[in-house]
């Protein structure tokens, strides 16, 4: 019977064990590529322009549909010519991203190693 007794305390233990195991993060939001024929008027109103699709996590990290990254970054500042300031908006795993790497690895330079590797850091949206 201690047998018995013992047997079902020990699977009892072992099933809620199991059941509070961590689980998969879900997608809490999900951030759509901004329409072609919206993105004129996202632009004017000051509203982000989503180029790539991307998730936020219930676990705190966001993801593309290739990479997770720790972080969001909202990068705003102002280029010498510009009108306006502009808002980078990258997922990366680099903490800290100056405005000027922000703005040359969104398309603006020439040279190749002004870019991040999309393991690091994926240029998702503009402002």
């Amino acid at each position: 019977m201690r047998k018995i007794i013992g047997i079902i305390l020990m699977t009892f233990v072992l099933i809620s064990l199991i059941g509070c195991s961590q689980k998969e993060p879900s997608v809490v939001k999900t951030y759509e590529v901004t329409d072609s024929e919206l993105a004129e008027e996202y632009w004017d109103n000051n509203e982000l322009v989503t180029m790539v699709k991307y998730y936020e996590m219930s676990d705190g990290t966001w993801k593309t549909d290739t990479y997770t990254y720790l972080y969001r970054l909202e990068i705003t500042g102002k280029n010498n010519a510009a009108v306006k300031d502009s808002t980078f908006v990258y997922l990366s795993n680099i903490k800290d991203i100056t405005f000027e790497q922000a703005w040359k690895a969104s398309g603006f330079s020439s040279n190749m190693e002004d870019y991040f590797k999309e393991e690091d850091a994926r240029f998702v949206a503009l402002k």
